[in-house]
């Protein structure tokens, strides 16, 4: 990949076909996850009257969901009290659908402006900040899915089976990371 650059009020990189297929192949996993999770959401009558929607009021189960998902109340798993789950309930059911449309409305942008033979990407920089959050939500579940922390080397043994992963979150970390540089400069 060529890194991002300004350019006549916009940002511009060069995608290897590769590297367009990787990128667009995870963004892709990830809208499927968020929207499978979108039809987990009770059916609500009300929310056909009202125009308000509903979504699970539950924590996702899956860790990946849980980290982009996160709960709106920190709960201590020793001593949880009714009022503050019950609280944490109602913020997720009522917040949730919103987060989701967002999140999936920022991959679709990535899935709109990456040629799927990879090739040139031009954005506006409302595309740049869709391009930001989606490549920061990729590298979260990435990140989640391999059990990145701080202490983790750059590089593990090759008998790892998260190694050949890991240099892809790495990758993503620096197209991230070229955007930001791009977009400050």
């Amino acid at each position: 990949m060529r890194g991002w650059q300004r350019k006549g009020g916009r940002v511009h990189a060069g995608f290897e076909q590769q590297e367009a297929a990787v990128l667009r192949g995870l963004v892709s996993q990830l809208e499927d996850m968020l929207r499978a999770r979108a039809e987990e959401a009770p059916q609500d009558p009300l929310a056909e009257l009202t125009g308000i929607r509903t979504g699970p009021s539950q924590s996702p189960d899956d860790p990946v969901l849980s980290r982009l998902l996160p709960d709106y109340h920190k709960i201590d798993p020793d001593t949880p009290s009714q009022e503050v789950l019950d609280s944490a309930s109602a913020l997720r059911s009522l917040h949730e659908p919103e987060l989701v449309d967002a999140k999936v409305g920022v991959a679709t942008v990535v899935m709109e402006t990456l040629p799927r033979d990879g090739g040139d990407v031009k954005l506006t920089y409302e595309q740049a900040d869709a391009w930001l959050a989606a490549l920061n939500d990729v590298r979260l579940a990435l990140g989640t899915a391999l059990d990145v922390t701080e202490d983790m080397p750059e590089e593990l043994p090759e008998d790892d089976p998260r190694s050949p992963h890991l240099g892809v979150y790495h990758w993503l970390t620096w197209v991230q990371e070229s955007l930001v540089q791009a977009l400050t400069a």
